[in-house]
C-alpha cells in the first residue's frame, strides 16, 4: 500500500520535503507513530492529520493512495 504525504506550514519547515510517497501503514495512529520515531521533532509540535481531505482520528484506515495531510494549528478570521 502506498499512501501521499504532504506538510504545510511549521511542519514543512521540520521535514526534509514538504510532499512524499511512503509505504503505507494501516492507521493514521500507527502513521503518526512512524513519523514521529523517523523525525523527532514532530513530537514536539502540535498538529492534526486530515485523511483525504477530512480530520482524522488515530483509528482512521488508511488506504492505497490515501493523501495524508499533516497541518499544524490555524486560525481563521
Amino acid at each position: 500500500m502506498k499512501i501521499n504525504i504532504l506538510a504545510f506550514g511549521k511542519i514543512a519547515e521540520i521535514l526534509p520535503q514538504q510532499e512524499w510517497e511512503l509505504a503505507g501503514t494501516e492507521t493514521a495512529g500507527a502513521l503518526r507513530i512512524r513519523l514521529e520515531t523517523e523525525y523527532p521533532a514532530l513530537k514536539n509540535l502540535r498538529y492534526r492529520l486530515a485523511v483525504d481531505k477530512q480530520l482524522a482520528s488515530d483509528d482512521t484506515r488508511l488506504h492505497d493512495n490515501s493523501v495524508v495531510a499533516l497541518l499544524p494549528p490555524f486560525s481563521g478570521g
